[in-house]
């Protein structure tokens, strides 16, 4: 099952960082400033974080794959909306709007690997699934470059609409089996979903992975969403060169996920964790100190691969972070992590004028090594409990 949901996925990861490298032709397209631009990305991530908390009791009470398939077709529409927008405004509404509906997409269908798959196996399940939107990623970033500059941002958002409706066709066709839910699932309401927020958040192991993921998603989204517009800016690459660049992110991502079982062997989740921490760090520095394109473009294939190092361990921590509530804690989880993306980019955003991108990415950097450093010391393996 995890390719038929990973073509959403796919969709989704390339419509969460399509307008990336387009933020400078975005900014000139309607007449606004880079920070301005900057909440095509910034709005959708708040959207995508908050509706995390509508889309997990829906996934456990509806079915998650039937949720999944839904918010598929709803992001196809939006998609097309997106690709039409007249004005400024009408651009980040419908991009706001897309990121509440992608919500019910990769959260639901990790939830989904943690209800099907067992512990032992579950790191190696993720990271397939992770696979498939790291390509989404990287086709995204490609191609929201290259459509800006030789043929049209609007290009981007059609192609982006047909990948929504092709990918909840064939979920829909291919899995049918596992959309009904769980007879003792449909009775839960609006006022049991509050209680078992709050019974999660009472949870000192929640709150320790969501405080982490938090920080995670503020330093490393907060740099990595502005490494094109650095690229053009301080590095003198063309706009589709900087999206090309930024595919190096997902390699990155790719050399880790085949071999996810190997990495764990070798490291370890505590060693992952700071490993990968590590290589984001040393790769920010880099961007934030050289100028040379081929140093960017290994800092940004290092960054890559200690994302998914370090992201990769703390989506397992959600899995297992609380069992009996898995659809709503791995919602909230996702929940957390966009709201601090969302954060990170407008903290950057808001500084553009007052410091440099570079050293804007050497704070991030230094962020990130201390969060690296903690997330090692406090994950917890199945063999120390849930």
């Amino acid at each position: 099952m995890i390719p038929v949901i990973g073509m959403l996925a796919f969709a989704s990861m390339a419509a969460t960082r399509i307008c990336d490298p387009m933020l400078v032709n975005l900014a000139q397209a309607f007449g606004v400033d880079l920070a301005q631009a900057a909440r095509v990305v910034s709005w959708y991530a708040v959207a995508y974080g908050v509706f995390q908390l509508l889309y997990g009791p829906l996934g456990d009470r509806a079915g998650k794959l039937r949720v999944v398939a839904g918010a598929g077709v709803v992001c196809a529409s939006l998609s097309l909306l997106t690709a039409l927008a007249p004005t400024y405004w009408t651009l980040v509404l419908a991009r706001t709007l897309m990121g509440a509906a992608a919500a019910g997409i990769i959260p639901l269908s990790m939830a989904w690997i943690g209800d099907h798959v067992p512990y032992e196996h579950r790191q190696e399940a993720l990271a397939k699934l992770l696979s498939t939107s790291v390509f989404g990623m990287m086709l995204g970033q490609w191609f929201g470059g290259f459509a800006a500059e030789i043929l049209s941002w609007r290009m981007a958002f059609y192609v982006l609409c047909a990948a929504f409706l092709l990918g909840s066709l064939f979920l829909c066709l291919n899995a049918r089996s596992f959309m009904t839910p769980p007879p003792a699932t449909k009775a839960a309401g609006f006022t049991q979903y509050v209680k078992t927020l709050a019974e999660l958040l009472r949870i000192p192991r929640v709150r320790w992975v969501l405080a982490v993921t938090l920080a995670e998603g503020a330093l490393v989204y907060g740099a990595f969403s502005f490494t094109p517009s650095l690229l053009v800016d301080k590095f003198g690459m063309s706009v589709s060169a900087a999206g090309a660049t930024m595919v190096l992110y997902g390699v990155g991502g790719l050399i880790y996920s085949p071999f996810a079982r190997r990495w764990l062997a070798l490291l370890g989740e505590r060693g992952l964790a700071l490993t990968g921490g590590s290589l984001i760090t040393l790769a920010l520095l880099l961007l934030g100190w050289t100028s040379t394109p081929w140093v960017g473009a290994t800092a940004c294939l290092m960054g890559g691969l200690g994302f998914y190092m370090l992201h990769n361990t703390l989506q397992t921590q959600a899995t297992q972070m609380a069992p009996a509530w898995r659809g709503t804690a791995v919602t909230l989880f996702a929940c957390i992590l966009f709201l601090g993306q969302s954060l990170g980019v407008s903290l950057v955003a808001m500084n553009i004028g007052r410091f440099t991108l570079g050293a804007m990415f050497w704070v991030c950097a230094v962020g990130t090594m201390v969060l690296a450093w903690q997330v090692s010391r406090g994950v917890r393996t199945r063999a120390s409990g849930p």
